[in-house]
């Protein structure tokens, strides 16, 4: 059972909610949010999971996926 001390911790990281400013935050937790919202905002625009987005004209196309690539690489980012 966590003591008082990790479980204020656990409450306030739990607690935290997407802000835009994540996208330019050192936080990993920030950063993690900000991804996670990218990906789900994309999902439920495009009403699919599969990476792919559909253009003006009607074309199917690949998301980038750079930032997992490179995290891929280098779990901790540098």
């Amino acid at each position: 059972m966590p003591n008082e001390k990790e479980q204020k911790t656990s409450n306030e990281l739990a607690e935290k909610n997407y802000e835009v400013s994540d996208y330019k935050s050192n936080s990993e937790l920030a950063k993690g949010l900000a991804t996670t919202h990218e990906q789900v905002s994309d999902t439920y625009m495009e009403g699919t999971v599969d990476g792919v987005i559909e253009n003006v004209e009607g074309e199917d196309v690949p998301l980038k996926r750079e930032h997992y690539e490179s995290r891929k690489a280098d779990p901790k980012g540098r």
